[in-house]
């Protein structure tokens, strides 16, 4: 509860103003490490944080608000206090923001972000923003058609996402012994082996990053994520050393993890999402929720840095966006206030 109060500030100060939000970052700790998706990259500084990752989303949106759906927090096995949120920033889309052409719209772009904390600071931060999204609002999709619907994120249906309480060491077993029975396939080529209906609720929800989409039910699961990831990436990894480390929290039904990167996998077969298999590993960052029920999951959020592992094959997706924008409108557009 402690650092969910020290967030509040964060949270109230963006919904304030460009000006206020800007100070609130100033009061991070001088040594923060930032690692945000890509094109952002690694930010060294509160300063720099600010300039080339938030101002330009508060540019693009002028009544930008941001709206969390999951607020939760833990301390992990090594004793690490980190807070996870879920929500989706929301705005009027009235100047490029990337690249991605205004569509003078409501939009909302999904974001994955986790804190760590100490002696009361953040000094850590990894976030994933959905920007695949704005594109495919914008009717600038560069990348394959994806498989799953499209749709502006839900809150978790329990309706208790921003009031998470309790300990959470039941629903992070349930999670655990989930991941463990996916990880015996393919050495063992029977998907029978994964047990997902001993761990899935049959009414799940699956939502997926833009790419991907979000998804109902095993059946559903499986057709449109599960096994096309599977069938192109057989030999996912997610054990840990020290390039590759996660970080889980439980807080009642909730369970989130963070990893920058927490997968390695290779390319193969018939490739993923419309990317050519080239046989080449490439590395992973998912930051996910999940909300457990009745000792199933029947809520999972899931966001990848999918621009990221473009960009490890050699795919600049964000180039790919320029060349469709040429015969596009990039200038600011103007709404008048009709009185």
């Amino acid at each position: 509860m402690k650092l969910k109060k020290l967030f509040s500030q964060w949270q109230q100060s963006f919904d304030e103003s460009a000006l206020s939000f800007s100070k609130a970052i100033n009061d991070l700790a001088p040594n923060t490490t930032v690692d945000m998706c890509h094109p952002f990259g690694q930010i060294q500084g509160a300063k720099q944080l600010f300039e080339q990752a938030y101002l330009p989303l508060f540019k693009a949106m002028k009544d930008i608000e941001r709206r969390d759906l999951i607020v939760m927090s833990g301390t992990t096995e090594k004793g690490q206090h980190w807070l996870g949120t879920m929500g989706n920033y929301m705005g009027t889309f009235t100047t490029p923001f990337l690249n991605i052409p205004p569509t003078g719209h409501l939009a909302y772009m999904r974001y994955h972000e986790f804190f760590r904390f100490e002696d009361g600071k953040i000094i850590e931060i990894q976030a994933i923003w959905d920007i695949p999204e704005l594109m495919m609002q914008a009717n600038a999709w560069p990348m394959a058609p994806q498989l799953g619907t499209s749709l502006c994120t839900p809150a978790p249906m329990s309706g208790d996402g921003l009031s998470i309480e309790g300990d959470g060491g039941k629903s992070l077993e349930c999670v655990t012994k989930m991941i463990e029975n996916l990880c015996l396939h393919p050495n063992n080529p029977d998907p029978k082996i994964m047990q997902l209906k001993n761990h899935w609720s049959p009414k799940m929800n699956w939502y997926g990053p833009t790419g991907i989409g979000g998804m109902r039910g095993i059946a559903g699961f499986r057709h449109w994520h599960q096994i096309p990831f599977l069938r192109a990436m057989p030999d996912r990894k997610l054990d840990h050393n020290a390039n590759l480390e996660s970080h889980w929290i439980a807080e009642g039904d909730y369970v989130c993890e963070t990893g920058w990167p927490n997968m390695r996998l290779t390319l193969k077969n018939d490739g993923w999402m419309g990317i050519a298999p080239n046989n080449q590993e490439v590395l992973l960052r998912s930051l996910d929720f999940w909300r457990v029920e009745n000792g199933k999951i029947r809520e999972n959020w899931v966001l990848i840095d999918l621009l990221d592992l473009y960009m490890q094959i050699g795919v600049d997706v964000l180039a790919r966006l320029d060349e469709f924008n040429k015969v596009k409108n990039l200038n600011k557009m103007q709404l008048e206030e009709d009185y």
